[in-house]
């Protein structure tokens, strides 16, 4: 499948929230926003967050968002990190290269304006660790009982890829 990536503006309102909803909806574990906290944004807060953060997104040639990933950069002492939030690709297009692609768009943005970008991701979600491991993001912890979601305890395991050394070097 085709797709374009490209960065998102408060102009992708409907579009965020319609595939945002979805995320939040079908990977509850994957979140710490649940979506009945998420219906309540309203519109001028949801364009707010599209500006405030650098959002990717892919686009499919109908216009449609196939993944969203989202980047926040720190500020003070901390102007030297960014964090990788809100990653969902549409269960159509995973497989494709569409994660990657959002991957190292992100990646590339933050390239120049900071010195490590930080993620987290659930445990469990090994296709999601293999991805970050092969852009060479390295785990240097794991939050236990980071959610509980449905009733069971999900941990979360704290990711790091230092933009200043090659992919797989270990920081020291």
């Amino acid at each position: 499948m085709s797709f374009a990536i490209r960065r998102l503006t408060g102009s992708d309102v409907a579009d965020y929230r319609a595939i945002r909803l979805e995320a939040l909806t079908n990977h509850p574990e994957a979140f710490a926003s649940t979506p009945e906290q998420f219906v309540q944004r309203t519109p001028d807060e949801l364009r707010a967050v599209l500006e405030a953060m650098v959002f990717v997104g892919a686009i499919r040639p109908d216009g449609s968002l196939a993944g969203i990933m989202a980047l926040e950069f720190g500020s003070g002492r901390e102007a030297h990190r960014a964090w990788l939030y809100q990653v969902y690709v549409r269960p159509d297009m995973r497989g494709t290269g569409c994660a990657q692609a959002l991957l190292d768009a992100a990646l590339a943005h933050s390239k120049g304006k900071v010195a490590q970008v930080h993620l987290g991701v659930a445990a469990h979600n090994e296709p999601a660790i293999r991805l970050y491991q092969k852009a060479g993001f390295v785990r240097y912890g794991t939050d236990p009982r980071s959610q509980f979601v449905n009733g069971r305890f999900v941990d979360e395991h704290l990711m790091v890829r230092f933009l200043d050394e090659a992919p797989g070097e270990t920081h020291e």
